[in-house]
């Protein structure tokens, strides 16, 4: 079993698997190579393979930085954006690699890290292979990694022991001993919850309380909050175009001036001047008062919200990873609705919220995937929107069935979702994909909890095993590569 915060992470944009994933992979090799040289001669030069998913669109989605920062010592949840950005056009000018921040090797770009477009390596399409050369250009280490999406990374040995445990567990009633309430389906886990008269957070709760205690819960979940609340308002702020080819502007800034309705308001982004984790009455509430406001007037900051936290991602900010980068922006913009529409909304909620949300997460990174090379964007928005649908659920006051059907709508209505992205970039259609994502979150939840009594013809099971199998199904041109659908029906100048 794993743990919530596997699937939430802080980390940089703007892609978990091609941007934080090569980053871990890459600081990994460097402190592996940094422990190799405590016995064997230096290291002379680093050469990185590329292949698949990474090779088509790493260029887009910032894969080459990553690498070179993650040799150089950087973490994506430890380093600051900028710093990342600093450190890679130092190495790139100097031609010099500091690897694992201590030790120091020539780089030359054009023949040590290498774009492998036509290849493929068995085991998973998002797959980087690092080797170590002596001063005899003989190579004295090497291994390979597979960044599986969310921004889980393996080794070539923890990949391979994953699928072996993952046969043997097939049909097997495993158990965990870790976990006082183990759950492998989602009918497990209505089941445990019916059982032991449990909310699905609240067992999630018991389950983390297995390796951590309450106080480092709290803590991590309001960094959660509070790492997605100041990419809101970072993005709400931020000017400009957005980094690469297609020159795309920024349009968060304007739309919050729209909504927020005067030219001060721009300058507090809501929730702004209170800690991002302490839900309060926001002044989105009273700018509308005594004014005709749009029945959809909600959503539209809904949609602000998404867009804000992806042209952060896109941008190379800070973000948390929910269950992807790709997807950032669903979460935080359910979690945000909640926090500032909400009458009631208060800090056991987003701990509610994000708990039975990840819960949900947990389903889909066991049983299928959080890929977009392996699953298309249903792996990436349509897992955002199920789990951002189930955890408003709860927060809504849903029964465990109702918070079951709230993330099964969220899916089956993105099952088949492709991941074409323009120029190789997270931005078109990325961005706006999110704001829909949102919206449609929030819609299944009502559906399942307000006109609803948890009844529903297809099982979460189902959905996630279809998704599975349609992910399989997709042609490769469709799933993170850039080869087909929008990426070539739309000329990128």
């Amino acid at each position: 079993m794993y743990s919530i915060f596997d699937l939430f992470k802080v980390g940089v944009g703007p892609s978990s698997s091609h941007t934080v994933g090569p980053m871990i992979a890459a600081f990994r090799f460097a402190r592996d190579c940094i422990t190799f040289m405590e016995t064997k001669p230096d290291i002379a030069r680093v050469q990185v393979s590329l292949y698949g998913s990474l090779a088509l669109t790493g260029v887009g989605h910032a894969t080459d930085i990553a690498i070179l920062a993650g040799l150089s010592g950087c973490l994506p949840d430890r380093t600051d954006p900028v710093f990342i950005r600093d450190t890679t056009s130092k190495t790139r000018s100097e031609r010099v690699l500091q690897l694992g921040g201590v030790h120091t090797v020539p780089y030359d770009e054009k023949t040590d890290l290498l774009w492998l477009r036509n290849e493929t390596l068995p085991q998973h399409p998002n797959a980087m292979h690092f080797r170590a050369y002596d001063n005899n250009g003989e190579m004295v280490f090497e291994d390979q990694y597979f960044s599986t999406g969310g921004g889980f990374v393996y080794s070539r040995t923890e990949f391979q022991d994953q699928f072996q445990s993952s046969q043997a567990e097939a049909g097997s009633t495993a158990t965990f001993d870790s976990e006082p309430y183990p759950f492998t389906s989602a009918k497990q886990l209505v089941e445990l919850c019916r059982q032991h008269n449990l909310s699905i957070d609240e067992l999630i709760q018991r389950n983390e309380l297995s390796k951590r205690t309450a106080d480092e819960i709290r803590e991590k979940l309001d960094l959660l909050w509070d790492v997605m609340s100041e990419c809101i308002q970072c993005g709400c702020r931020a000017q400009g175009l957005l980094p690469g080819s297609l020159k795309v502007p920024r349009r968060s800034p304007e739309i919050f001036r729209k909504l927020a309705g005067n030219e001060q308001a721009a300058h507090n982004v809501p929730g702004a001047s209170l800690p991002p984790a302490r839900p309060t009455t926001s002044m989105m509430s009273s700018a509308t008062q005594g004014k005709h406001v749009d029945p959809l007037h909600q959503l539209d900051w809904v949609s602000l919200f998404a867009l804000a936290v992806n042209e952060e991602n896109a941008a190379g900010g800070r973000v948390v990873t929910a269950p992807t980068n790709g997807a950032a922006g669903i979460i935080p913009a359910v979690l945000a609705y909640y926090v500032y529409f909400y009458p009631n909304a208060d800090q056991e909620g987003v701990y509610r919220f994000l708990r039975t949300a990840g819960a949900i997460g947990l389903l889909y990174k066991r049983n299928a995937s959080l890929s977009a090379a392996e699953m298309g964007c249903q792996g990436e928005v349509g897992v955002a929107c199920s789990m951002a649908a189930a955890g408003l659920a709860a927060c809504m006051g849903g029964t465990v069935e109702q918070i079951e059907n709230a993330a099964e709508i969220g899916m089956e209505h993105n099952l088949g979702l492709t991941c074409d992205p323009i120029g190789g970039l997270v931005q078109v259609p990325c961005i706006e994909r999110n704001t829909m994502g949102a919206t449609k979150a929030i819609n299944a939840a009502r559906l399942a909890v307000l006109y609803g009594d948890g009844k529903h013809f297809v099982s979460l099971d189902r959905v996630i095993e279809t998704m599975r199998q349609t992910g399989i199904d997709m042609q490769v041109k469709y799933k993170e590569t850039s080869l087909g659908g929008l990426a070539v029906n739309v000329v990128d100048c």
